[in-house]
C-alpha cells in the first residue's frame, strides 16, 4: 500500500529552496553486470564487473541537473525496502531535493542490466508498485523554472503539465517508448524530447524525417534522439541535426537520461536552443564511459571540456 509523505511542519517549507527543475516519474535501482556476452538459453557466465546504484528516467535526471550545477527535485515513489532506502540517500547525497517523495511498501522497480564489451546492453525490469494516484503530491508550493516528466506517473503528471502550462512553465517529456503514459503526454508539453524507438512506435514509419515532420503536428519543439547516430530536430518550422560526440562507450543505460537532464538545465539557464542540444548531447555521451548509468552520469567540469575540445562553445 502506498503512503504519501507527511510534507507538514517537520520539514523544510519547499519555498524555501528554489528548484530549477523538477523531475517527475520512475525510479528504479539497477544491478549491472560487465559481461563478455550475453549468454545463451540455459548457459551460465560469470561477470567481470558490478556495479548497483539507483536509476529510472526521471531519477536520474534529477541527479543530471544537480551535476551540471542546477538545483532539481524529484517527485515519484521509493520503497520503504532497503533498495528504495540506498537510492533515497544516493539521492540525497546528489544534492536533490526529495521532499516530494512517496514512500511505500510496495517493493522497488528493479533492473538488472548485462553489458557487453561494446556498450550495449540487455536489461530486464521488474515494477509491482502502481502509479501514485493524482492527489497524492501537493505540488502547490513549488515554482520550479522547467518540469521534466518521463511518463511513468500519469495520474500526478497530467494535471501538473495543465498547471504549468497555464503558469508558463516549460515542459520536457522524456519519451523513451510509446506507452499510455507517453501518449498522454505528447500533446501537453512545450519539448518531446523522444528516442527513435518511440519515434518510429508512434508514426509507423522507418524514415525519421516522416517521423519527425508527424511528432511536431503534436508538439511545437520535438527532438528524437539517434544513439550514437546523433539527434534530429524540429521547431519554430525550421528542422536541423546533430551528431552525436564520439566517446569510447563502456555501457551506454540511461544515456538518455543524461541527455533529458542536461537538456531540462540547459532550458532552465536560458541557454540558445543549439547549445541547449550541443550540452545535452555532451552529458548523453560522457555518461557511456562508464559502468553503470549513474555512477558514469558527468560533472559540468567534464563537460566543457569535451565541449571546448570539439571547438563548441554555448
Amino acid at each position: 500500500m502506498l503512503k504519501r509523505q507527511n510534507l507538514d511542519s517537520s520539514h523544510a517549507d519547499v519555498r524555501s529552496v528554489p528548484v530549477d527543475v523538477l523531475c517527475v516519474g520512475h525510479a528504479s535501482y539497477d544491478l549491472t553486470f560487465s559481461v563478455s556476452r550475453h549468454p545463451e538459453a540455459d548457459e551460465k557466465t560469470t561477470a567481470s564487473a558490478f556495479v548497483s546504484c539507483g536509476g529510472g528516467p526521471a531519477a536520474n535526471a534529477a541527479v543530471v541537473v544537480t551535476r551540471l550545477g542546477r538545483k532539481s527535485a524529484f517527485a515519484g515513489y521509493l520503497s520503504n525496502d532497503v533498495f528504495g532506502e540506498w537510492h533515497m540517500r544516493e539521492l540525497e547525497q546528489a544534492g536533490v531535493d526529495c521532499r516530494l517523495i512517496v514512500r511505500g511498501e510496495a517493493p522497488s522497480p528493479l533492473s538488472t542490466v548485462l553489458v557487453k564489451p561494446d556498450g550495449q546492453r540487455a536489461l530486464v525490469n521488474y515494477r509491482q508498485s502502481d502509479p501514485l494516484p493524482e492527489e497524492s503530491i501537493d505540488f502547490s508550493n513549488l515554482h520550479p523554472e522547467v518540469i521534466l516528466f518521463d511518463g511513468h506517473e500519469p495520474h500526478i503528471s497530467q494535471s501538473l503539465a495543465a498547471r504549468a502550462r497555464s503558469q508558463g512553465i516549460p515542459t520536457v517529456l522524456d519519451a523513451g517508448s510509446l506507452h499510455a503514459g507517453t501518449e498522454a503526454l505528447m500533446t501537453r508539453v512545450d519539448y518531446l524530447v523522444c528516442s527513435e524507438k518511440f519515434a518510429r512506435q508512434f508514426s509507423g514509419q522507418a524514415d525519421t524525417g516522416k517521423s519527425l515532420d508527424l511528432l511536431s503536428s503534436h508538439a511545437p519543439n520535438v527532438v528524437i534522439t539517434l544513439g550514437e547516430s546523433g539527434i534530429v530536430w524540429k521547431r519554430e518550422g525550421m528542422k536541423g541535426n546533430l551528431p552525436a560526440f564520439k566517446v569510447d562507450a563502456v555501457d551506454t543505460t540511461g544515456a538518455g537520461d543524461a541527455f533529458h537532464g542536461a537538456f531540462a538545465a540547459a532550458l532552465a539557464e536560458g541557454l540558445p536552443w543549439l547549445d541547449i542540444l550541443r550540452l545535452a548531447s555532451a552529458v548523453a555521451a560522457l555518461s557511456c564511459a562508464g559502468l553503470g548509468a549513474r555512477s558514469s552520469l558527468p560533472t559540468r567540469e567534464n563537460v566543457n571540456l569535451l565541449l571546448s575540445n570539439n571547438h563548441l562553445t554555448y
